[in-house]
């Protein structure tokens, strides 16, 4: 009985060719009027492409994905845009200088960063 020096695990291989098609796919939605959705409404019910596309930005680990920053006194805050770094301890870093005056504005716009990250195909799957 022959023992293999070493077992492979493709379950890697297989979540990223299964990443790549599901990209591919969710490119094909995105569109001027799903981005006018999220616009006019970036919480609460959505059409079917934009809920999918929604979904697939919010899963995995939160290494490298977007999130908002509330700065700012209470009865004025702003929000910026940041990268979680994903490990205990270490702080997210300020991707953008720019600020936003409404939570919605703010949703918005990490919406179309990851959008076109999406549509980037040669950027790696998080946001």
């Amino acid at each position: 009985m022959q023992v293999p020096d070493q077992v492979v695990d493709k379950q890697d291989d297989y979540y990223r060719e299964f990443d790549r098609r599901i990209r591919r796919h969710l490119r094909t939605l995105v569109s001027d009027a799903v981005i006018e959705e999220h616009r006019d409404k970036p919480l609460g019910q959505h059409s079917d492409a934009l809920d999918r596309l929604l979904n697939y930005f919010r899963r995995g680990g939160m290494a490298g994905k977007l999130g908002i920053l509330r700065e700012g006194a209470t009865d004025a805050p702003h929000y910026r845009i940041v990268r979680f770094s994903g490990t205990r301890g270490v702080p997210s870093e300020i991707v953008a200088d720019s600020t936003y005056a409404s939570l919605d504005a703010a949703y918005h716009a990490v919406f179309l960063r990851r959008c076109a990250a999406l549509m980037d195909e040669s950027e790696p799957a998080k946001s």
